[in-house]
């Protein structure tokens, strides 16, 4: 795995999402984990590829009237099978984190990489989706200075839940040499 000069991961789908802009000045540093899952606690789907293109047909089931307006989307995606789906190039600033801070910083989407798993609180994670992640983590940091990982709760306590208590951070962060 590797990512090219564009931000693109090699042998990936890239489906480009609008939901995204220039980056200000500065490094990546911040790798932020998400899980979602539309119908939510549905998987296999393509409710997150459209909801991340704005494409969403709010009428294919009453959740998505909830939702129909958002403009979001995250660098990558990792699907059960542990398939990766890029949505926005790492040059780019993906809106996946909304209103949040890290280690005193704040508008974390400026610094960091959002990257979605196809999941749920409430459901436990793949192996194939901890072996990709895995992968891609690596990929990532042999590219960007990478000096952090936090899930989408950390940054956002008061708003946020995701990854969720059926992540396993330590399965996770074994032998990458970084911290949570």
């Amino acid at each position: 795995m590797r990512v090219d000069a564009r931000g693109l991961l090699e042998g990936c789908e890239y489906i480009p999402s609008p939901n995204c802009d220039d980056r200000p000045a500065g490094t990546i540093e911040l790798l932020v984990i998400h899980n979602i899952s539309l119908p939510p606690g549905e998987f296999d789907g393509d409710g997150v590829q459209r909801l991340f293109t704005n494409t969403l047909d709010v009428n294919a089931h009453p959740y998505y009237r909830t939702i129909g307006g958002l403009k979001v989307s995250a660098h990558f995606f990792v699907r059960r099978d542990g398939r990766i789906i890029q949505f926005v190039s790492c040059l780019k600033r993906a809106w996946h984190a909304g209103e949040s801070c890290w280690q005193g910083r704040s508008r974390c989407n400026d610094f960091s990489l959002g990257i979605e798993l196809e999941g749920s609180d409430a459901v436990p994670f793949a192996d194939e989706q901890y072996a990709s992640l895995k992968r891609l983590t690596v990929a990532l940091r042999e590219v960007y200075p990478i000096r952090g990982i936090a899930g989408h709760s950390d940054i956002a306590p008061h708003r946020k839940t995701d990854p969720g208590p059926c992540f396993d951070w330590t399965r996770y962060l074994t032998g990458l040499c970084i911290q949570k």
